[in-house]
């Protein structure tokens, strides 16, 4: 193990350069005196750390919510680290309890295979696969026996099960909890026995799980990694975590004058958390473009319109980011209709004497999923046509060749005759 006064001036200020990036947009480091330990052998002897990220794959659509950590990732990769890339094949099986008030439902070895190859696809967007190791943790957990199972559950108490405020909550309130759950924790923290992992990733609500990984490498004999804790962020709402489940979210597949629209509705206030968290700007940029915005020299709104011109270049390319600040500029701008509007035929099933009602029409077409949501579209004016606003959900409607049927900001079809 180095000392630091073994280091050259030079080494010591590579050190430092390297914990600056690393401590970027992280809310906590255990122990980040071990880090800069560890940071600082790497350094001395060009033998690059090993950085490990577990992923469960139960839901394999990636949003921006989920990049945080990964471009952490892509950080230490860029500082010539290695990134071993977990896929949790057999700890899928179970899902992981963290925060949750019940059982998970335990996924299919087929639900599990699929989901992987569908992270492994978005994953790269991110990282570079030349400096990522692919692990699946089914490689050493599937051989242990009963024995070397009960061996691992002897090395922690339940007391220091219960340590976890979502285990703790449903003990005291009875909620079930069945013994397999217990096992997560334990089965992540081998992950890292087995990789010998010099520091570990994960969000705020993984601390338990990633300090596990310390305390059962100690068990084994082995060098304990360091945890890294990265935040969770707050979706389109501002308020609740980015969650697919509820719609506030922006997802890394989706199409780019999709991401460019839902990035122009992230709230003011977190603009700056995402370009912290999710983008691949630099230290140096990030502080130019905050003191830009502090004296006034950059505009929020033009802030906003780069931070999602460089989501879509991130994930689409140079040549999508500037078409859909295009469309952004054409469509909400100045207000004018996009030249590729989808061409939809009313059914004539549907037309009752060539008329149809409102709410009935914007289901028919696909543009709100139920009738619920058509109601409140118009209760709330989001419903145009031909740039004519509808304001009664019981409006008839006669349906005209070339009519233009807008929802929103983002949805419009042009009506043509069958």
């Amino acid at each position: 193990m180095v000392k630091w006064e073994q280091l050259s001036k030079e080494q010591q200020t590579e050190v430092e350069r390297q914990l600056a990036v690393i401590r970027r947009g992280v809310v906590e480091i255990v122990p980040e005196d071990e880090l800069k330990q560890k940071v600082a052998n790497a350094v001395a002897t060009g033998q690059p750390l090993k950085v490990k990220l577990g992923l469960d794959p139960s839901a394999p659509d990636i949003h921006i919510g989920h990049t945080v950590v990964l471009h952490k990732l892509r950080q230490f990769q860029e500082l010539g680290h290695q990134v071993q890339l977990l896929i949790g094949d057999f700890t899928g099986r179970i899902g992981d309890p963290t925060g949750k008030s019940e059982t998970r439902k335990q996924l299919t070895e087929e639900d599990v295979k699929r989901n992987a190859e569908t992270y492994q696809k978005q994953i790269y967007k991110i990282l570079d696969p030349e400096k990522t190791k692919l692990y699946y943790n089914s490689e050493w957990l599937a051989p242990l026996n009963f024995a070397d199972v009960v061996s691992l559950a002897a090395k922690v108490t339940v007391a220091r099960m219960l340590e976890r405020d979502d285990f703790t909550k449903r003990y005291t309130t009875g909620q079930p909890i069945s013994i397999h759950e217990f096992f997560y924790p334990l089965m992540q923290g081998y992950d890292s026995v087995a990789l010998e992992s010099d520091v570990e990733l994960g969000g705020t609500d993984q601390k338990f799980n990633l300090l596990m990984g310390r305390t059962l490498q100690k068990e084994y004999g082995k060098a304990a990694q360091v945890a890294i804790m990265t935040p969770l962020i707050e979706g389109l709402d501002g308020v609740n975590k980015m969650s697919k489940s509820l719609g506030n979210y922006i997802g890394i597949d989706e199409e780019p004058n999709q991401i460019y629209g839902k990035s122009m509705s992230i709230p003011d206030e977190l603009m700056f958390k995402y370009y912290e968290l999710a983008t691949d700007l630099s230290n140096e940029q990030l502080a130019a473009l905050k003191a830009d915005l502090d004296n006034g020299t950059v505009h929020p709104r033009d802030a906003k319109m780069q931070l999602a011109a460089t989501f879509v270049r991130m994930y689409h390319g140079d040549d999508a980011a500037n078409a859909a600040e295009n469309h952004f500029i054409t469509v909400f701008q100045q207000r004018a209709l996009p030249e590729d509007i989808e061409e939809v035929t009313v059914p004539a099933a549907e037309l009752n004497n060539g008329q149809i009602r409102i709410v009935k029409l914007l289901t028919v077409l696909g543009l709100q999923a139920t009738s619920s949501e058509a109601r409140r579209s118009v209760q709330q004016g989001a419903v145009r046509i031909n740039e004519d606003k509808i304001t009664d959900f019981n409006a008839d409607i006669t349906p005209k060749d070339g009519d233009v049927l807008q929802v929103g900001k983002r949805k419009f079809v042009k009506i043509k005759q069958g």
